[in-house]
Parts: structure tokens; C-alpha cells; sequence
């Protein structure tokens, strides 16, 4: 209905505004008019014949001839009003056939905009894979509708990803719950238990409530770290990978691991716990998968114009083709039950950087070991020094 008073307003705007110009333009004197002038009419007379008269300038005409001059411009006047009035009958008629016009136009032009909004709404997270897949040629609607379908096909992803992740986390609970009511079970069916059996059963039990607390504390990390910073604050990555890295040198060295770092200012914006959280997942990550008299090593600094933290690690080889996977919610190179690993780490990791507007790559070793690199846009471009990475990594990395 609006889109048809709008055609229909237009055209009788347009329509009233031709019909204006035309009345003018038909209105317009040209300046001069034509009288029949006497032979006997005084000194300056002449023959019979049609003359011009200048209607600015005076002109002396007889009485017949001004008669008919004012009968003249009556008519003129009588037959541009009739003029107006059949113009007014024929803009009425038109603009009527321009509504009706307007319409059918109407209707043709939101007729995929209607097919479109009842294909979304019976979309629903059961058929969420369907697309609108309109056809024709390259104009706005066309547009709008591979708009939506790129919309759908990023949700429709965004749904698989997380039924996936519900049901990971739903297995990686199950299992020691399983685990808790057989030991339960066990010692409460067990007549001939003794002390020693049920502090063993409640230690196993403590280390299963140790180990879903940090399954919880992974999940609620991975969920707040999804949904972006709350908080923006001047870090320096040298100062929080100094915390990091002296928090875990003792743990490293009772592994009998190689703990080496080269550590320069990298100042950006950030959330401070989350990278934190971050550098630690990186570097429990790094001692996790290690090998026995291995190495790891961390780097922080600036290339690029862009603020670097570098871990690199020994360990077991690494297929190149699963190096992407590991940074998937659950997915870790060996499912050990009971080991104390969900696979969350580096996904974490993912999800920090992405919501600092990071970029994260990895790659595995040759030798075995993995080297992930995580980019922070730089918090300034001018002020100190700082010392650029590829200074601190032009020492080549341990065998």
C-alpha cells in the first residue's frame, strides 16, 4: 500500500507539474497580433490587407479592428480554460490507472521479498541448512538474498560447532561421574572394606572433583573469553610472560624440562587475567606434551609492527594436517582417560586472541614439538625503544 501512494503521488506531482508547464508555455503571447485595416481610414491609410501590431508598443487601430482583438483574446482565454479543465479530467483518469498500475507494480517488485521473509521464518535450528537460493540477475534483492544464505551458512556452522562442543563436554563429564559412582558403589557393597580401601576410594574421588573443577574453570573461561573484553587495560606482554614463566620454572625443571625465554617489551591492550590465562595454557601446553631432557621456548617482543609472544616446545612429531585440530574444543593428540587433559587448553588460547583481535598460527617441528605464535595489534607505534623479535630469534632453536 505505501509503495503504491508513493507511485501514485509521484505521478500525479509529475503529471500536475507537466500540465502547469504546458499551460504556461500554451498561454505565452508571442508579442504581436494581426487586424484588418480600412483604405478610407485617415492620412496613414493603406490597402485592404492583414497588418502587425506591436501589443507593447502603441498602435492605432480602427474600431472593428479593436473589437475583434478583444474578441479575440476572450476566445484565447475561454479555450485555455477548457484546455485546463480536459487536462484536470485527464490527470484525474490517469493518476486513477497509475494507482491501479502502481499496484500490480508493487506486488510484483515484494513478491520475493515475501517468498524470502516465509522461507526465513520456517527456518529453524532443525532445518537451518536450507538457503533461499533466489535466482535472477545481480540487483539488490539478488544481493540481499546471497546476504542472507552467507548469514545461514555462518550459523548453520556456528550450531554444528557448538552441538559438537555440548556433546564433548556432556562425554568428558560423563566419564567421572562414571568413575565417582562405581567408586562409591564399590565401597559401599564391599563387606570386608578396610580403612586403607576407603582412603584409597576417597582419594581417587578427590582427584576426579580436582579434575572436573578444571574442567568447569576451563568451560566458564572458553565462555567468557567467546563473548569478548569486558575490560581493556596497558599491558606489556614482557611483564606478564615473566609472571608466567616464574610461576612454572620449578614445575619445568622437576620435569626435567629446559625452561629458556627471551623476553622483550610488547606493549598492547588487553585483559590482563585472560592473557594470562593464555601465556599459562600456552606454556602448560608446552610442558604437557614434552618429551623426557626436552626444551621450551619463550619469546616475546616486536615484528612487524606488531606485538609477538612465541612458545616453542620439544615433544613427540606432530602431522602437519592435525596441527589446526589441536585448537579445537576436546581434541588432543592422545584421549587418555583419566590424564587430567580435556583438550581445552588451546582452544582457549584461540579464543583469548581472537577477542584481543590476535592472530594465532602453529606448526609442527620436523623434530617433533610444536611452535605457536600469537600477533597483538601494537598498543602505540611511537614512544620507547623496544626490541625487535627477530633479534631474539636469531639464536636457532635447540636440537
Amino acid at each position: 500500500m505505501r509503495l503504491t501512494l508513493l507511485y501514485g503521488l509521484l505521478f500525479v506531482a509529475s503529471g500536475a507539474v507537466l500540465l502547469a508547464i504546458t499551460y504556461v508555455l500554451a498561454n505565452r503571447p508571442n508579442g504581436f497580433y494581426l487586424y484588418r485595416r480600412s483604405a478610407g481610414g485617415g492620412p496613414a491609410a493603406v490597402a485592404d490587407g492583414l497588418h502587425l501590431c506591436n501589443a507593447d508598443a502603441p498602435c492605432s487601430i480602427d474600431p472593428i479592428a479593436a473589437a475583434q482583438r478583444q474578441q479575440a483574446m476572450e476566445q484565447h482565454d475561454a479555450e485555455m480554460h477548457h484546455l485546463l479543465v480536459q487536462s484536470g479530467i485527464a490527470l484525474a483518469i490517469m493518476s486513477v490507472i497509475a494507482i491501479g498500475l502502481g499496484w500490480l507494480v508493487a506486488g510484483r517488485v515484494l513478491r520475493p521479498l515475501r517468498t524470502m521473509t516465509s522461507t526465513i521464518q520456517r527456518i529453524s535450528a532443525r532445518n537451518v541448512h536450507e538457503r533461499l537460493a533466489v535466482e535472477g540477475p545481480g540487483d539488490e534483492l539478488k544481493d540481499l538474498a546471497d546476504t542472507v544464505d552467507g548469514l545461514l551458512s555462518r550459523l548453520e556452522t556456528a550450531l554444528d560447532s557448538h552441538k559438537r562442543f555440548v556433546a564433548n563436554a556432556a562425554h568428558e563429564l560423563r566419564t567421572p561421574l562414571t568413575v565417582e559412582h562405581a567408586l562409591l558403589e564399590e565401597s559401599l557393597i564391599d563387606r570386608d572394606a578396610t580403612v586403607d580401601s576407603f582412603r584409597s576410594n576417597f582419594e581417587r574421588l578427590l582427584n576426579l572433583s580436582r579434575q572436573q573443577a578444571r574442567l568447569l574453570e576451563s568451560l566458564l573461561t572458553l565462555s567468557s573469553s567467546e563473548r569478548g573484553l569486558d575490560r581493556q587495560e596497558p599491558l606489556d606482554l614482557s611483564e606478564v610472560a615473566d609472571q608466567v614463566v616464574d610461576g612454572r620454572r620449578r614445575d619445568a625443571e622437576a620435569r626435567g624440562l629446559r625452561l629458556e625465554t627471551a623476553i622483550a617489551t610488547a606493549e598492547v591492550w588487553g585483559d590482563g587475567a585472560l592473557v594470562e590465562r593464555l601465556l599459562a595454557n600456552l606454556l602448560d601446553n608446552a610442558m604437557d606434551y614434552n618429551v623426557p631432557d626436552g626444551w621450551i621456548q619463550v619469546f616475546t617482543g616486536v615484528h612487524n609492527g606488531r606485538c609477538v609472544v612465541r612458545v616453542a616446545n620439544s615433544g613427540r612429531e606432530i602431522p602437519p594436517d592435525r596441527v589446526g585440530r589441536l585448537f579445537e574444543p576436546f581434541q588432543r593428540l592422545d584421549r587418555v582417560a583419566g590424564d587430567g587433559h580435556h583438550g581445552l587448553g588451546l582452544s582457549i588460547v584461540r579464543s583469548i586472541a581472537t577477542a584481543h583481535g590476535a592472530s594465532l598460527s602453529a606448526r609442527a617441528r620436523s623434530r617433533g614439538g610444536l611452535v605457536v605464535e600469537v600477533s597483538f595489534p601494537p598498543r602505540t607505534r611511537r614512544g620507547r625503544q623496544q626490541l625487535a623479535l627477530p633479534t631474539l630469534l636469531g639464536t636457532p632453536e635447540p636440537r
